[in-house]
């Protein structure tokens, strides 16, 4: 098939992946405990991204000195900051969650200029203004149709989305040459251990209470979330460019919108909604590429690069 066919194929891939997985997390909530259920989700993700690692010949232990790292990836890239995720949409909507998990890129840029000295061009500082200003203003909207519970929920995003992007910088500083499935397969299967484990000391876990529904959406997590995303965004980036790939933060928060809207009938207010147009418009402009406005979308989004593949598991959700 031509790289026109899948380039597009990919990213419309990604979107629906990542916008279904906010529904996904909203609903297996319902009935599972916030802890077990991320446990559950690995657990069931692990085996896949082992067998994926054997089939394309990539390592399960982590370079010679580094192996100190998988408990760290486990725990702040898989079991903390995805815990906090499910845990946040017990008291905000799936589309709110998602909206907030969009500013990813606006987070790792701020921390790569903190902890690696990353160099902003003024378009790019424009963008991180116009992004932040319009973000607070919708949370500042939300929370006061929401009240204490919103606060919870977009606090716990927060957290999450904070400790991703430290996450980021410290692959890119640390472990860039590890290939995406060693980076994930153990450091996976050890983070459902962990959390299950947590989950019998800390809640009150009733199994006979899990609905139908919450246990698909666990598996659909598992499967589909933390396997079928990291292979097609993985895959994405080989094809295209990254400034493309980054574009699915612009869609997904749309699919997750349009998603809890139908279902739920809920999502944000209007005026958050208006909003949406200026911190796109801020993330666009932060991750534009100087060279886009030299050459033009064209030339820029068509080119294929390589990037880091263990960098790149740290831009999923």
């Amino acid at each position: 098939m031509r790289t026109k066919y899948i380039v597009p194929m990919l990213f419309l891939s990604v979107c629906l992946i990542w916008g279904t997985t906010w529904f996904a997390m909203e609903v297996a909530v319902t009935t599972i405990p916030p802890i077990m259920a991320t446990g559950l989700r690995f657990l069931i993700a692990a085996p896949l991204l082992v067998a994926l690692a054997k089939y394309f010949e990539q390592p399960l232990l982590f370079p010679k000195g580094r192996g100190y790292w998988v408990p760290i990836v486990a725990v702040f890239y898989f079991a903390l900051p995805f815990t906090l995720m499910i845990f946040g949409e017990q008291y905000i909507s799936s589309g709110l969650a998602a909206i907030i998990f969009a500013n990813m890129p606006i987070v790792v840029m701020l921390a790569s200029f903190v902890f690696l000295r990353l160099r902003l061009v003024p378009h790019q500082l424009l963008g991180l203004l116009l992004a932040a200003i319009s973000l607070s203003w919708i949370l500042v909207n939300e929370m006061a149709i929401g009240g204490t519970s919103y606060a919870i929920g977009i606090g716990a995003l927060s957290g999450a989305v904070i400790i991703h992007a430290v996450m980021y910088v410290m692959v890119q500083k640390h472990c860039k040459d590890i290939p995406v499935l060693t980076y994930n397969a153990l450091p996976c299967l050890l983070a459902s251990v962990l959390l299950l484990f947590v989950s019998g000391l800390v809640e009150s876990v009733d199994m006979s209470g899990f609905a139908i529904s919450s246990l698909a959406a666990v598996v659909f997590l598992g499967v589909v979330a933390s396997v079928g995303g990291i292979v097609a965004y993985f895959k994405l980036n080989q094809v295209s460019t990254p400034f493309t790939a980054s574009l699915c933060f612009f869609i997904f928060p749309i699919v997750a919108l349009l998603i809890s809207a139908a279902v739920n009938n809920s999502g944000i207010g209007l005026q958050s909604m208006l909003l949406l147009a200026p911190l796109f418009m801020g993330i666009l402009l932060s991750k534009a590429e100087p060279a886009l406005w030299r050459k033009g979308w064209r030339k820029l989004t068509v080119r294929p690069v390589k990037k880091c593949p263990a960098c790149l598991a740290e831009e999923l959700v």
